[in-house]
This record gives structure tokens, C-alpha cells and sequence, in this order.
């Protein structure tokens, strides 16, 4: 498969993963403003975007003062809704399109339909006039339908392979975010609006036997190999999709620097303890995020001809 091809392929993944995965976190985080009173906005809102990599210069280009007070509605704006923002739901859309254009060939009908008629409401302001929650239901709907689309009518190639790395490892740091976030605003009924958010609440229920804590929670997100929106089995996916494009591993350690990474970090996560984890959880998300930004760059060095879009900042706490 030409580079070309493999890097489009694999950063539609990623950028539909993290249109999906922000819709997430924004609506965890405005309900916990809305809904409690003693919450501090400003501060809160800081917390957010620095848990989403924007720094104070990002910020001040798009009018967001992060020294002053920061509202809920520039936070939107800023990840949300300007295209012109790459930490945007509408500018990774935007991305995902482009990136869908460069391997027009390779993708399949309905999947190229799919993705070109969610990005459609953007440059025709239509998305713009979508108001919370209702745009962030929407943008899980279509996340959904797209990925669902490439499951159910593409091949098991390397095509495949590759939108199934990015949106992998896409996931696996935003899952890190959503667990940083919810660690800084603390206590038992954010974390439950974390896993409503990812649609794990139900299989956490049954998981736990209705028992709810802080901990079992961070568990579930974390290590349950069995949830695929936990971070343990996101990194297990990226490494079975990298095995699918490389099929004839050396017979002793790793030729593929990525898959050193990823297997690393992740015995890591298993092989610790849960209450070192749950210490520190914003420190160990951001050592969870810089792996999946160097093992983005291994793979962009291995199978790309260079990078095509800038990997995600790390929290700055």
C-alpha cells in the first residue's frame, strides 16, 4: 500500500475518533457546570482545555483569555464549534474529510458517503446552529454510523488495519483525557457522568453488581479488558492491527518501535497496582498520552512518508 494511502487511512481513524471522543468530554464537562452550582466555571474551564492540550497562546489566537475568566461558551467555541480550530469537533471533521479525499480510491462507497455527509453541515453553517447536548448526541450518532460503515463493507487488509491503529490509539488518549478530567473535578457522580459519556455505564453496572466508587471506576476505564472503550483494550486492538500490517514479527524483540511502546505502556497499566494508579491520575494519563504521541511519530516514520496532521499536546498540569 502506497504511504500516501496508509497515512490517510490511518488519520481517518483517528480524527473520527477524536470528533467522537471531545462530543464526550464536552458533554461530561458542561453538565457538571450547569447542573452544580458550586462548581467554579472559570477554573473548570481552564482545567478542560489544558487537559485538551490548548495552550494560553492557542487560546489567545481564537480570543480565549486563559489568565481572565473563561466561560463555558468560549470553551465551545474553541473545541467545538470553529472550523478554523484544529482542537475542534468541527475541524477534525474537517480533517477526516480531506484525509478521506487523499484515499478516495481505496475507501468504499457508502463509507466515503458517510463520512462526506457529515462534514456537509460545517462549511454550510448548518453545525454551527446545533446547541448542546443536542451536538454532541449528533456528532456520537455520526462517529458511530462511520465507523460502523468501515467495519461492515471494508476489507480485513491493511486498509482496515491502518483506520483501525489510529482510531485505537486515538482512543486510548482520549479515554486518558476523559479520566484526567474527571479525576481534577473529583468525586463518585462525576465519574458517573464519565462513564455514561462512554457508554459504559450499563456494562460497568453489570460489571461491579451496582456497587459505584471512584475506583471501580477509574478500573473499568482503565484496565477492563473486556470494555472496549477502556484504555487496556484500546492498546490491545492497536497492537493486534499492528501485528495485521506486519504479520512476520523478528523472532526476538521488536522491529516496529511503536509496538515496543504500546506493549510497554500497557503492561504498565496492568501490572501495577490500581491504588498507584489512582494516586496520581492526571501525571499518569500524561505518561499514557506521550506514548501514543511517540508511538504515532514510530509509526509515521515507519509506514508514512511524513506526518499529516500535529499529534496531541500533553496535559499541562
Amino acid at each position: 500500500m502506497l504511504s500516501r494511502i496508509a497515512e490517510s487511512l490511518f488519520w481517518i481513524g483517528r480524527y473520527i475518533e477524536r470528533a467522537d471522543d471531545t462530543a464526550r468530554i464536552l458533554d461530561v464537562q458542561t453538565q457538571l457546570i450547569l447542573e452544580d452550582s458550586t462548581v467554579d466555571e472559570p477554573q473548570t474551564c481552564r482545567d478542560l482545555l489544558s487537559c485538551m492540550g490548548v495552550e494560553p497562546e492557542d487560546a489567545a489566537t481564537f480570543g480565549v483569555d486563559l489568565t481572565g475568566a473563561v466561560t463555558i461558551e468560549q470553551v465551545l467555541r474553541l473545541l467545538a464549534y470553529d472550523p478554523g480550530s484544529p482542537s475542534s469537533i468541527a475541524g477534525t471533521i474537517m480533517a477526516a474529510r480531506e484525509s478521506a479525499r487523499g484515499a478516495r480510491e481505496t475507501l468504499t462507497v457508502p463509507l466515503w458517503e458517510a463520512i462526506n455527509t457529515t462534514w456537509r453541515p460545517i462549511p454550510t453553517g448548518h453545525f454551527e446552529t446545533l446547541r448542546p447536548p443536542y451536538v454532541f448526541q449528533w456528532v456520537r450518532e455520526r462517529a458511530a454510523l462511520i465507523s460502523g460503515t468501515a467495519d461492515a463493507t471494508m476489507a480485513r487488509d491493511e486498509g482496515w488495519q491502518f483506520i483501525q491503529l489510529g482510531r485505537s490509539i486515538e482512543r486510548a488518549d482520549m479515554t486518558s483525557r476523559l479520566v484526567a478530567t474527571t479525576a481534577l473535578s473529583a468525586g463518585t457522580g462525576q465519574w458517573t457522568s464519565a462513564l455514561r459519556a462512554c457508554g459504559a455505564y450499563d456494562a460497568f453496572l453489570r460489571t461491579y453488581r451496582g456497587v459505584e466508587t471512584e475506583r471501580a471506576a477509574a478500573e473499568f476505564l482503565l484496565l477492563d479488558r473486556l470494555s472496549p472503550r477502556s484504555v487496556v483494550f484500546a492498546l490491545s486492538r492497536a497492537q493486534f492491527s499492528l501485528e495485521g500490517i506486519d504479520p512476520q514479527p523478528p523472532r526476538a524483540g521488536f522491529q516496529d518501535e511503536a509496538s515496543r511502546l504500546i506493549g510497554r505502556i500497557k503492561a504498565e497499566l496492568e501490572y501495577r497496582s490500581l491504588s498507584d494508579l489512582v494516586d496520581d491520575l492526571p501525571h499518569e494519563m500524561e505518561r499514557l498520552q506521550r506514548t501514543c504521541a511517540a508511538a504515532t511519530d514510530a509509526i509515521s516514520r515507519r509506514y508514512f512518508a511524513g506526518a499529516e496532521a500535529v499529534s496531541w499536546k500533553g496535559v499541562g498540569l
